[in-house]
């Protein structure tokens, strides 16, 4: 069956599953990565013993606190920590207003979710204990399923890790679950102690990485454990950037790079049929049956244009889309990169949405393409148009954070307190134990952008406005009193003549 989408594409099966797992499981771990990756190799040489002393203070701290928590007598300070998330709710919900688009969603989300926290261990007792573990022991069994299935059926390199690692969180779910030893009241220290422990540990093993680091290695290299490519290699100079935040995308004249995504449901040829998730993150089908799922791109000003498509049409029977799924040498096939954006949507049609970033780096964009398109491989599962474009924003936007806020401190701070990066590091996560599609890919992008081209925080936004309001006011009073005033001068000056 051919997909018949807008110009006739060529089908294309974006699918749930992908083929590497991440070899952590706690989101610290997950937004430490994408905190190393944003601020760069150059931060990591010259920090690495900071890196070290806090991956020790980490880990001790978490190991302090889950061995505090397995007995009733907690000497955490849990009112302490419930009265900060009442007062960060709070403070995110307050200036939530300021944010753009998605923006103003999430820090509605992460403030509802603080505060719905606080009040479950302020509580505290039975109920808010309780209520608290099965949240916390739902989403590690959901999350362990999923990676333990997806490593299962897919069955990409190092699966079995990828499988244990889902087993091991099943298990912490089943601990969340059942109430000893504490009938549920070491919750919310246990999270906290797994959280540190574990960041620790992943910091600890990048900061010993980092003093053995070469002078052309890569983030990417030393976090996946890999050699570094040649097309990977540090050795151009990115772009100096001053001290800046943007409040808004870029205007369609300024410089910058471009993802383009075809979304299931805009690429579809006739409406489609609604199906919540599915036709977001999966594929889409409209009144005539036909298949859309979308696809992803990358485009530059300098040129640069990655859009990996299977040179041969994918069409498998049901009975073997499970084997299809598997990213085994034996489904790979040969693949075409498009040309540029004009010839493959006047074949095709617009992107239905597209994410502009102007923080990048073109030369790091531009050799790690020239090395990528030495292979034209397609591999539904391993490597198709999604995580190309994944693999190439990354590449990117490598050391962007350092560029714009230079290797302070203040830069890793600044990083951490960012809501994007958590959402960033889960879809990360979820694309890598399943399949990186154009909804992910999507999702990603506006993510990443608001990492890479930082936004001012909604305090110093607020206080902004504030001053500005404030200055306006006094300008209007000052003008309503002078002219209050000259009306005075006029009647003295009369009497005086």
């Amino acid at each position: 069956m051919r997909d018949t989408t807008c110009r006739r594409k060529p089908r294309r099966i974006s699918p749930v599953l992908y083929w590497r797992c991440s070899d952590h499981f706690l989101k610290g771990c997950l937004m430490l990565r994408l905190v190393l990756l944003l601020l760069g190799v150059d931060y990591l040489r010259d920090r690495w013993r900071g890196l070290r002393i806090i991956g020790w203070i980490w880990a001790v701290a978490g190991v302090v606190i889950f061995v505090d928590a397995l007995d009733n007598a907690l000497y955490f300070p849990i009112s302490f920590f419930a009265y900060f998330l009442l007062a960060e709710g709070i403070a995110t919900l307050a200036v939530a207003w300021t944010g753009v688009a998605g923006q103003r969603i999430l820090r509605h989300i992460k403030g509802v979710a603080f505060i719905i926290a606080a009040l479950l261990i302020l509580a505290g007792h039975h109920h808010g204990n309780f209520i608290l573990s099965m949240i916390f022991g739902t989403l590690f069994l959901a999350d362990g399923l999923l990676q333990s299935i997806s490593a299962t059926v897919v069955r990409y390199p190092r699966w079995r890790l990828a499988l244990a690692g889902g087993v091991v969180e099943c298990a912490i779910a089943i601990f969340f679950y059942q109430p000893y030893p504490t009938h549920y009241v070491g919750t919310v220290p246990y999270c906290i102690g797994l959280g540190l422990a574990f960041g620790g540990w992943q910091m600890l093993l990048l900061a010993y990485r980092v003093r053995r680091l070469s002078a052309k290695a890569t983030v990417e290299s030393l976090l996946q454990r890999a050699e570094a490519s040649s097309a990977q290699q540090y050795a151009g100079a990115a772009a100096k950037n001053t001290l800046r935040e943007w409040d808004g995308p870029p205007a369609a004249d300024e410089k910058a790079l471009t993802v383009h995504v075809w979304t299931p449901v805009g690429s579809s040829r006739t409406p489609a049929q609604r199906l919540p998730i599915i036709d977001r993150y999966i594929a889409a089908v409209d009144s005539d049956g036909v298949i859309s799922t979308g696809h992803a791109a990358l485009e530059t000003p300098e040129g640069v244009y990655i859009s990996l498509y299977p040179g041969v049409e994918i069409d498998r029977s049901p009975d073997q889309f499970g084997r299809l799924l598997r990213a085994t040498p034996d489904n790979d096939v040969a693949g075409v990169f498009q040309p540029d954006y004009p010839t493959e949507s006047r074949a095709w049609c617009e992107s239905t949405v597209k994410v502009r970033i102007r923080n990048y780096s073109a030369e790091r964009l531009s050799a790690f393409w020239e090395n990528y398109r030495q292979d034209n491989t397609y591999n539904l599962t391993y490597r198709n148009c999604s995580s190309s474009v994944a693999r190439a924003l990354e590449a990117a936007l490598e050391g962007a954070a350092g560029r714009i806020r230079g290797r302070s401190w203040s830069a890793f701070v600044r990083l951490l307190l960012t809501p994007e990066l958590w959402v960033a590091a889960q879809i990360r996560k979820r694309a890598k134990t399943m399949a990186w599609t154009p909804g992910l890919a999507l999702d990603y992008a506006r993510a990443m952008s608001m990492l890479a081209d930082p936004r001012p925080f909604g305090w110093l936004k607020m206080a902004r406005l504030a001053l500005r309001t404030m200055s306006r006011s006094r300008r209007a009073w000052r003008q309503e009193h002078a002219m209050a005033r000259q009306p005075m001068a006029d009647s003295e000056e009369k009497i005086t003549s």
